[in-house]
């Protein structure tokens, strides 16, 4: 259902067509870049974290880590993860295959700043198999991001 509702989302923009599924999992940034054949970098990954009733999703490159003190900076809160028990109520997906495609709108969805040295990123695409090939362009359209925000070192 999670990988359908990223398809019908992707639909809406006229880039299903680009979603991959593969054989093995894609759930970690490591495996994911194996499956596409890729550098662990373009692996969009997205990062589910503690914000009032909805949660808060930002989507990063792969090779990255949060900054507990860029986090606070940026959204005036320390950085907790959502607990795994929480993450599919929040944004519609399981662990391994969060994306910010088919998320309830109430969730905000932030691209960081450490996408923007690639021209094409991997997103999951709601499965723990699958992935999207999108410029970071097109990811920031389709993602319904609310802006760019520089969290990560």
């Amino acid at each position: 259902m999670s990988l359908e509702l990223a398809k019908n989302h992707l639909e809406k923009h006229g880039l299903a067509d680009r979603v991959q599924e593969f054989d093995t999992s894609s759930a970690t940034v490591e495996l994911a870049a194996q499956a596409v054949g890729t550098e662990p970098g373009r692996i969009a990954k997205s990062l589910t974290y503690q914000k009032d009733d909805t949660g808060l999703l930002i989507v990063a490159a792969g090779d990255t880590r949060v900054s507990n003190k860029k986090f606070k900076a940026q959204f005036g809160m320390k950085a907790r993860m959502l607990p795994p028990e929480e993450v599919e109520e929040k944004t519609n997906h399981q662990i391994g295959g969060v994306c910010p495609f088919g998320v309830p709108a109430t969730l905000p969805v932030y691209l960081d700043e450490s996408l923007k040295k690639y021209d094409v990123v991997y997103p999951a695409c709601g499965s723990s198999n699958s992935c999207v090939r999108l410029t970071v362009d097109e990811l920031y359209t389709v993602s319904g991001a609310l802006g760019w925000v520089d969290v990560t070192e």
